[in-house]
């Protein structure tokens, strides 16, 4: 079950389309019809959060325009915490102590979504530099 709004709709458009009209040919012209407004909804809406996003990047305000590096450099300590620095005092522990703590773990599978997300922008910035299209 979904809850968007827009696949409820043209789910619901389906079963009415699929009941009420029986020649085949209108009823496969009106849902091609049904999901090319989706998908131009679906852009607009997409190209829409693409201009919020240019105007809170550059905006000089650190609580408008900081968050995005704020969630990189907490991917960053995260992924240093879990792949160096834990090791690295595991290590120094067992050799030094005889009963060596135990160190947090970090739950990868939250910090992953997250930092597919950053690199990904990541890339789209690389591509903007590499075609002379990236603002300085």
């Amino acid at each position: 079950m979904t809850l968007d709004p827009v696949t409820a709709g043209l789910g619901l458009l389906d079963t009415f389309i699929g009941k009420f009209v029986k020649d085949k040919d209108l009823a496969a012209k009106l849902m091609a019809e049904a999901q090319t407004q989706e998908m131009a909804g679906e852009i607009q809406a997409r190209l829409g959060q693409l201009e919020i996003n240019k105007v809170e990047a550059a905006s000089s305000s650190l609580f408008i325009g900081g968050w995005r590096p704020a969630v990189g450099w907490v991917c960053v300590a995260s992924l240093a915490y879990q792949f160096v620095l834990s090791p690295l005092m595991r290590f120094v522990a067992v050799i030094a102590m005889d009963t060596p703590p135990e160190f947090p773990v970090l739950d990868s599978s939250q910090l992953t979504p997250i930092l597919i997300g950053m690199l990904g922008l990541g890339g789209l910035r690389t591509y903007e530099k590499i075609n002379n299209v990236a603002k300085k």
